[in-house]
């Protein structure tokens, strides 16, 4: 079974900046997709942002401009920079994984994320 760890959550004030990372086991060589997905209580489940193994990147409307993703292929892992931190952005944040073996998709367990003052 994979291992998907996110870290880096924390709280932060508004217009704040926080590092998230995502690290996966496994070789590296089999991840194809890493995303980052962020749930509000009470609200649902939204994608953020995601990257490819090529270093192509998705974002979200919401965050477009403020937030960027990144990967380190070696290293297995995908980190989410968000910048301009809002309230709004409160929110456990998860890692998704989509690999070439098996388990093909997976989850991570969060890592929560608090913006303010």
């Amino acid at each position: 079974q994979v291992q998907v760890v996110e870290s880096g959550g924390g709280l932060v004030q508004p217009g704040g900046s926080l590092r998230l990372s995502c690290e996966v086991s496994g070789s590296p060589s089999s991840t194809y997709y890493m995303a980052w997905y962020r749930q509000a209580p009470g609200k649902q489940r939204e994608f953020v942002a995601s990257i490819i193994s090529s270093g192509y990147t998705n974002l979200a409307d919401s965050v477009k401009g403020r937030f960027s993703i990144s990967r380190d292929n070696a290293e297995n892992t995908a980190y989410l920079q968000m910048n301009s931190l809002k309230p709004e952005d409160t929110a456990v944040y998860y890692c998704y994984v989509q690999r070439n073996v098996s388990p093909t998709t997976s989850w991570g367990q969060g890592t929560h994320v608090i913006v303010s003052s």
